[in-house]
């Protein structure tokens, strides 16, 4: 090859006294992808984090380690709560109220003062809503919600944020709808307050757990992955703790279905975990200086420091915690599913990370891949919209401009021009109509592939929903269960993708 003949790239190598080096790109594109995780199996990242800096995982129990099945578990709340609202005095007849069990998703807000259940975005703008099962049109949300400010932490309102929630909606929406069509008259605040204390009664009372705990295969999707998950992080060198709410003997009856012989290095499920925590008040966990217990054949003493594996503690809090582990609090990942009690508290009140299990997600993201065609149809149409809009700009200042030359001198010439872009105009607010129309169309057939009464979990239109703004907030990785960690490397990163602003968008 002459001087000639080289790139300038290899002038510039030589000047440096350097090789140049090119990477085989054709040989790299050629060669077969390695299979990829399936989407909805995938642990998805909102904030960086390196597992290899990760030293404690802990885990939360109720739907985090087990899984529920939520149409059994919601039939079951659902039968309690209107079985002890009889007992309270309601009429017979709602015993045969016909509860959609699909009616509810997480993130919605109650309005106690007129009985309606409702979703929001990210910016608090209610777009969504139901009077038992009656849509409130668009005049009516903007008549209620939007001459105001909603404030969600008044007394007025109530937040569905988990799913042991959801049962509370659904129950509250079927009683309005059924109890108003049948001619009574209806306290909306009462109601939600009865049905709030009569699920919290049946939870008390044993009416619900027992009912779990004497049929787990009904209520609990047991994965056979989860065993071999948290042996991959242990085998790894991390240790792992067990924080949950639940007492000790649901916990124990829980913990063995799930985990008891699934594997033979584990004589006990109790040998998974380093630490194991019931009863532990959370949220107040992250913030009161609650004493650590030992709990041993059904009574408690205080607990000795250093804990031992093997032994179950109750109570605690989060410092004493940390003092136990013997790390700082950016060295631990807790691993739950509510945002209140075990994301945003954990995230806010310590430095823990935090990942959050999202039971939905399968569905979600199989939705939205579906949606795929959609949603290109109104990136589409959003152009269109957008260079509408610029030539009506255009023409709206055309028809000022002419409007002021006639003004000055009038000439059939220029009264023509102006009735021609005034055409115009008006053509292009007819398809700005259509297109209007169109997207509204879509929009409401997407939404519908999500969910039937409130589409996404985490969009609400083109926004964040409340519930997505919560996820991105807290949660520093998301995923639909715990064993889906299993495809990835312990000391995996997990990166978050390139937050881009309004302005950084498009041409």
């Amino acid at each position: 090859m002459t001087n000639d003949d080289k790139p300038a790239s290899s002038d510039s190598a030589a000047r440096e006294g350097t090789e140049q080096l090119f990477l085989p790109l054709d040989d790299f594109l050629a060669r077969d992808r390695t299979p990829r995780i399936p989407r909805h199996e995938r642990v998805f990242c909102n904030r960086n984090l390196r597992m290899s800096h990760i030293s404690w995982v802990g885990f939360d129990m109720d739907y985090t380690l087990a899984i529920y099945n939520q149409a059994e578990m919601d039939r079951l709340s659902i039968d309690a709560t209107i079985t002890k609202l009889i007992g309270r005095g309601y009429p017979e007849l709602i015993r045969h109220v016909s509860v959609p069990i699909d009616f509810a998703v997480r993130g919605l807000l109650i309005d106690k003062r007129f009985g309606h259940v409702l979703k929001m975005d990210r910016y608090k703008n209610v777009n969504k809503g139901y009077h038992g099962f009656r849509e409130l049109s668009k005049d009516e949300l903007r008549a209620l919600y939007h001459t105001k400010k909603v404030r969600p932490a008044t007394p007025r309102y109530h937040w569905i944020d988990t799913l042991y929630a959801l049962s509370e909606a659904v129950t509250y929406a079927s009683l309005v709808h059924t109890l108003e069509e049948r001619g009574f008259a209806v306290d909306y605040a009462k109601l939600f307050t009865d049905i709030r204390e009569c699920i919290d009664e049946a939870h008390r009372d044993g009416t619900i757990l027992d009912a779990i705990a004497a049929d787990l295969p009904r209520f609990v999707t047991k994965d056979p992955k989860l065993a071999p998950t948290l042996h991959k992080l242990r085998s790894s060198g991390k240790r792992l703790f067990l924080l949950t709410n639940s007492r000790w003997a649901y916990t124990e009856r829980m913990m063995t279905y799930l985990l008891g012989g699934s594997m033979s290095e584990y004589p006990s499920w109790r040998n998974f975990f380093d630490v194991v925590i019931v009863a532990a008040t959370k949220p107040a966990f992250f913030q009161e200086r609650r004493p650590l217990l030992e709990h041993e054949n059904g009574k408690t003493k205080p607990a000795s420091f250093p804990l031992e594996r093997g032994k179950v503690y109750e109570g605690g809090n989060l410092l004493e915690l940390e003092r136990a582990m013997g790390v700082t609090g950016d060295q631990v990942l807790y691993v739950g599913d509510h945002i209140y009690g075990d994301i945003l508290r954990s995230k806010k009140d310590s430095a823990w990370r935090t990942a959050m299990i999202i039971q939905e997600l399968e569905t979600e993201v199989l939705a939205h891949e579906s949606c795929k065609e959609d949603f290109e149809t109104l990136v589409h149409l959003e152009e269109l919209r957008e260079r509408h809009e610029d030539d009506l700009r255009f023409y709206q200042a055309r028809i000022k401009d002419l409007t002021r030359q006639l003004d000055r001198d009038a000439s059939d010439v220029l009264e023509a021009e102006r009735l021609r872009v005034k055409r115009a105009v008006e053509r292009i607010r007819g398809m700005l109509r259509k297109i209007e129309a169109e997207s509204t169309t879509i929009e409401r057939r997407a939404d519908a592939r999500f969910h039937p009464f409130f589409g996404s979990l985490m969009k609400e239109g083109g926004e964040q929903s409340s519930f997505g703004k919560q996820v991105d907030e807290y949660a520093c990785i998301y995923t639909a269960r715990v064993s889906n960690l299993a495809a990835y490397s312990p000391a995996q990163t997990f990166r978050s993708p390139r937050d881009e602003m309004a302005h950084e968008l498009g041409d």
